[in-house]
């Protein structure tokens, strides 16, 4: 069988999907979309959702606490705070006095929890980027490359720059864009006291909190569709295939029986799923924006139960999922999500050989990674495909946003 390609998927440029919404940018289509069959009731749903104050995703409703100590960071666990902080406050030198009210808000606001992921802008927050000179959106673009790995800042520009190329595919650049994303900045850039950052869009959306050594980017969202560009000048961009392969592996290397109990669904769209597990937009992930106090049961098999080579590949996987992280910090979340092995769960949904769409969470008190392949939504395809996907990383009981070092910092 061979392997399916995107561009078997393109909507024909008179096809309603895209014809209809032709013109329209990200505020045109956010109007547009509340009396749209399949956006209005999934707005409607996430507008119940927020604002809410803020609790943390749990396992069973009830918070765990003492998980996330304020306090210097371990040796080669530091945060690249003073880079961050020059960074910061170089914006903050580029922006003019109305730009800096549009962009900044207290560390503790309740903005940090209006970030989505489809194209429509729900919530203006911050600053959007393909609103603002290019020294502006440069200076943004640095705050966000002091934060992150050298991988997880290119990750990131990849996601944005296939936005772009989609919304060159389908005729719709004024909707998607390569710098249609908002940011914003919480708090004032200090080496000492919490600030953080925030940017989200269409497919990528990070929250990053930073509190003295200590450095929190959480909730994390990233997906792609398509997951590749094969024209033009980002031509070779592919982004996902080695987090995909390691999953396929692992459970690949699982024995048969811990196979059978990690497949909590056989299909992707199952009859055995109770009503409500499939989301219009967030399909099988649970983890999605205005999700932040949701109680997400552990399921499937338990970590330890894991023979040698599966769990070196579930070493794998996770570590490709935080790669985003500087050095530091992501020795630190590595070491903290390691020492939580021991109730840590592991769950898949669908098939995992040849091109098979699937879905599957690990899940522990201080991580949720979940990976799904969706249907098409600027693509026409009716089944989940390999080339959309959907990633997400929290943190649960309670530090996403790095709210629980912040609820610390200021006791």
């Amino acid at each position: 069988m061979s392997t399916p390609s995107f561009r078997d998927y393109l909507f024909a440029p008179d096809h309603p999907r895209v014809a209809d919404i032709r013109g329209l940018d990200a505020r045109g289509y956010a109007e547009a979309a509340k009396t749209d069959a399949f956006a209005g009731p999934m707005i409607e749903g996430w507008r119940k959702l927020y604002p809410q104050p803020f609790t943390g995703i749990t396992s069973d409703g009830v918070r765990r606490e003492g998980l996330y100590p304020l306090a210097q960071a371990r040796p080669g666990e530091e945060a690249p705070t003073a880079a961050m902080v020059a960074a910061a406050r170089k914006l903050l030198g580029t922006v003019t006095a109305d730009q800096a009210g549009k962009l900044c808000y207290a560390v503790d606001a309740p903005e940090w929890q209006s970030w989505a992921n489809p194209e429509f802008m729900q919530h203006d927050t911050g600053l959007r980027l393909d609103e603002i000179v290019a020294p502006v959106r440069d200076a943004v673009l640095g705050v966000m490359e002091a934060s992150l790995s050298p991988a997880g800042f290119e990750l990131v520009r990849n996601l944005m720059r296939i936005n772009g190329f989609l919304g060159d595919l389908v005729e719709l650049p004024l909707l998607m864009n390569e710098f249609s994303y908002n940011f914003a900045l919480y708090g004032e850039p200090s080496e000492t006291e919490p600030w953080g950052w925030q940017l989200f869009g269409h497919h990528a959306a990070l929250n990053c909190l930073v509190a003295g050594t200590q450095l929190v980017v959480s909730p994390v969202f990233m997906g792609a569709e398509p997951d590749m560009i094969d024209a033009g000048p980002h031509q070779g961009v592919k982004v996902f295939k080695e987090r995909i392969a390691l999953a396929r592996q692992l459970m690949a290397a699982l024995p048969e029986d811990l196979q059978e109990r990690a497949v909590v669904y056989a299909a992707m769209v199952d009859p055995a799923m109770p009503a409500g597990r499939l989301h219009p937009g967030d399909e099988r992930h649970l983890g999605g924006c205005f999700q932040d106090n949701r109680v997400i049961p552990y399921e499937g098999i338990p970590v330890t139960g894991m023979p040698p080579g599966a769990r070196e590949l579930l070493d794998a996987v996770v570590e490709d999922f935080i790669a985003y992280l500087p050095d530091g910090p992501r020795a630190a979340r590595r070491r903290e999500i390691q020492e939580h092995y021991g109730e840590t769960f592991f769950s898949w949904i669908g098939g995992w050989e040849g091109e098979e769409a699937f879905y599957f969470r690990v899940q522990s008190p201080v991580v949720v990674l979940e990976l799904d392949h969706h249907t098409g939504v600027f693509l026409s395809n009716e089944e989940p495909a390999p080339f959309h996907m959907h990633t997400v990383v929290r943190t649960p009981n309670g530090n996403d946003y790095g709210r629980e070092l912040l609820r610390e910092a200021t006791a």
